[in-house]
Formats: C-alpha cells, sequence, structure tokens
C-alpha cells in the first residue's frame, strides 16, 4: 500500500512539472511572437511560393523617392535640349517663287516651229526650304537650289513675323545662296570650325521639313551624330559636293538650306543633300552637309562681290581610267585621271605636267574621275597656287599650277 502512494505522488509530480515546462515554453513563444513594432509586418505561415518577404517601412522614403523624381525631371534639361533653345529662333521657314519658261511640244520641232512659232510659256512654281540667320542685320544663308533661282522669297521667323528677302549672292556650283532681309537686332547663330569636327561627336539638325515650320512657326528638330567628315560626292546635277559632312541625323525635304550645329550650338554645316535608295525621298539615316569653313568663305565673297569668280583656265585635257588604262600603266586601282593633251604655255603647261601624266591629287583632295578633278578645281580661285601630286613613269611627284585668268 505504501509503494502504491509512492508511485501515485511521483506521477503527480512528474504531471506537474513537465506542465510549468510546456506552460513556461508556450508563454515564451507568444510573446515573441508579438511584434512591439507596429510598422514591422512579419507573415511566417505564408506559402513560399508567393514569396512575401519582410518589408520594414522607413520615413525617409518618401523624401528619398521625391528627390529621385527630382533628378529625373532635372536631367531632361540637358546640353542638347538647351541648344535647341538657343538656336530655334535663328531658324526660318523659306518659301519661295520661281519663274519656270517652258516650250510646248510644237515648239521643239524645227519645222512645226517654223509655221506656228516658238511658243514659250511662263509658269510660277512654289518651293520650300529651310535657312539660318548669321548676323543680327539678317544676313541669312540657304541652299542655292532652295533660293538661287527664286523671283520671290517669304522669310518666316520663329515669332510669326514674316519678311521679304532678297538675294545677296548665289553660287549654284557650291549650293551655297546668301539673302537678307530688312531687319536688325535679330537673333543669330555663331559659326564653328568644320576642320575640327569628331566623328561620333553629337549634332543637331533643325529645319522646315515637309513645310511643317508653317503650322506652328517653330522648326523641327533631329538629332543625331558624325557619321563622316571629308565626303567627296563629286557631282550632283551640275553642283560640286565635296568635303561633305555625313550625319543621321534625319534630314527630308524642305530641310535643305537649314543648320547643323554641335551641342554647343556652333553653325558647322548647312544641311544639303540625303541619302535615300531608290528615289524614294525619305530619310535613311544618311544626309549631308555643306561644311560651314567653305560656307562662310563663299559667303564671304557673295557678300562682298555678289558672286563666286572661277574664271581661270589650266589647259588641260583629262580622260578618266578605266581598266585597259590601268593594265597598261600597271596600277593597282583605276583611281585618277591621265593627261591626254597640254595646251601650249598654258598654266598645266608652265607647271610641268606632260602628257601622260596621271593626276592623283589635287591640293588636298582626293582625284578618283574627271567629274571630281573639276569639282577640286572649283574650289580655288584665279591667281592661286594649286600643288597637283602626279604619277609619271612609277614615280610620284608634286607639282605647283598656278591658275591665270581666263583670256576671252
Amino acid at each position: 500500500m505504501h509503494q502504491l502512494k509512492t508511485v501515485f505522488l511521483s506521477s503527480v509530480i512528474t504531471t506537474i512539472l513537465i506542465s510549468i515546462v510546456l506552460a513556461y515554453f508556450y508563454y515564451n513563444g507568444t510573446a515573441g511572437s508579438t511584434s512591439t513594432d507596429k510598422d514591422t509586418f512579419i507573415s511566417e505561415q505564408a506559402p513560399e511560393s508567393l514569396n512575401i518577404k519582410t518589408v520594414e517601412y522607413k520615413p525617409e522614403a518618401t523624401e528619398t523617392k521625391r528627390s529621385m523624381n527630382d533628378q529625373i525631371s532635372n536631367s531632361r534639361q540637358n546640353i542638347i535640349t538647351n541648344t535647341v533653345s538657343d538656336v530655334s529662333p535663328a531658324v526660318v521657314g523659306i518659301n519661295v517663287t520661281e519663274i519656270r519658261y517652258y516650250r510646248d511640244a510644237w515648239s521643239s520641232d524645227p519645222f512645226f516651229r517654223r509655221y506656228f512659232g516658238d511658243r514659250v510659256y511662263k509658269q510660277e512654281v512654289k518651293g520650300l526650304g529651310s535657312g539660318v540667320i548669321i548676323s543680327p542685320d539678317g544676313y541669312i544663308l540657304t541652299n542655292d537650289h532652295v533660293a538661287g533661282n527664286a523671283s520671290k522669297i517669304i522669310v518666316t521667323m520663329t515669332n510669326g513675323k514674316h519678311y521679304n528677302a532678297s538675294i545677296v549672292g548665289t553660287d549654284p556650283e557650291s549650293d551655297v545662296c546668301l539673302v537678307k532681309i530688312d531687319a536688325e537686332n535679330l537673333p543669330y547663330v555663331t559659326l564653328g570650325d568644320s576642320d575640327k569636327l569628331i566623328i561620333g561627336e553629337w549634332v543637331i539638325a533643325l529645319g522646315n521639313p515637309f513645310g511643317l515650320f508653317a503650322i506652328n512657326d517653330k522648326p523641327t528638330v533631329t538629332v543625331g551624330v558624325i557619321s563622316a567628315t571629308e565626303m567627296n560626292l563629286g557631282t550632283v546635277e551640275g553642283r560640286y559636293y565635296l568635303s561633305m559632312i555625313q550625319t543621321d541625323a534625319a534630314i527630308n525635304g524642305g530641310n535643305s538650306g537649314g543648320p547643323l550645329v554641335n551641342s554647343m550650338g556652333q553653325l558647322i554645316g548647312i544641311n544639303t543633300l540625303i541619302y535615300s535608295p531608290n528615289s524614294q525621298g525619305g530619310s535613311v539615316g544618311v544626309g549631308f552637309a555643306l561644311p560651314i569653313n567653305k560656307v562662310k568663305v563663299i559667303a564671304e565673297e557673295l557678300k562682298n562681290n555678289g558672286k563666286i569668280d572661277r574664271n581661270f583656265w589650266t589647259g588641260l585635257n583629262i580622260q578618266s581610267i578605266d581598266e585597259s588604262i590601268a593594265k597598261y600603266y600597271k596600277l593597282a586601282t583605276t583611281r585618277g585621271v591621265i593627261v591626254t593633251n597640254i595646251i601650249k604655255n598654258s598654266p598645266a603647261h608652265k607647271a610641268g605636267i606632260q602628257v601622260g601624266d596621271i593626276i592623283q591629287k589635287v591640293g588636298n583632295f582626293i582625284i578618283s574621275d574627271d567629274s571630281s578633278l573639276i569639282a577640286a578645281l572649283k574650289e580655288y580661285r584665279t591667281g592661286d597656287n594649286v600643288t597637283i601630286k602626279i604619277l609619271r613613269n612609277d614615280s610620284s611627284i608634286k607639282k605647283i599650277m598656278t591658275l591665270e585668268g581666263r583670256n576671252d
């Protein structure tokens, strides 16, 4: 009996001790799972697939986000947007009226012209393009193919004003035209240095593509980079394009004559040509601008003289090199021209150039064919000394030719 009581007491004591231990761990565990931080959320029992994590809210988070938004907003105002704002007031839209004369089909035939007369008709043709003001007193640069043959020119400013413009001088061969409006204290762009361009640097093209300037009196802006420099395109429709700037900034119809500026807002070129496959007429990212260092020399001559004087002669007769000529002279390439005749006492004769010489370079211009030689010589004026690199008897030599005025 005594032994039974001992076993009973031991069981009761053990049960009490176990209950105390369980109660201790139970109440401690509950207390540990109760957070005193009301801004901390814990979800230990959430399924792992939801990937819910502890998120701690910090009072300064809103201020940080506001600061980041301010930085993004402020970064929108960069050197490109600032340059556009500065340059845009100096960009103009140009609307021109040309008078063109047409002869009907009957007049083209001498037999019918004898009986019906020479019937010529006059027609007004409208055109548009772009321009850029380069002085506060109203001198404007554009292309000759935009305004060179115009009988009437209307210039539209970004403030909505319209001016009648007059041609100061134009040069079809370089495709540069200088016009002027009667106004003072105008916004204008500063001229840069196109000899110091960097391939890949940012540039901005502004102008009047498709006449969009007229919608709100503001130029259209496109941005790109300098793709290449010193691009010799030769002759295009009687105009000579040498040392052209290539850019991927979109240039379209109506952009001709508008400015190409660098990121600092300096005028580095006049937008002039685009390459468009299959004659589609749209931009494919290959556009060309006249370099400003060439344009400003021509513009100064036009301002002073109203024209460019290229009344010189050389006395050279030349021929482009074909495969047979290259093979005969054992040339590695067909680049260059061969001299076929020299007029006695001409500038070429006095320079010591001979028949059979192969002209490879004129000044800094590489000669690829006869048209490129003509284009290179168009860069010079009467009285200039021209350095000519020639190949003679497998030897490369240089001759200096002085351009003499044509004796009419």
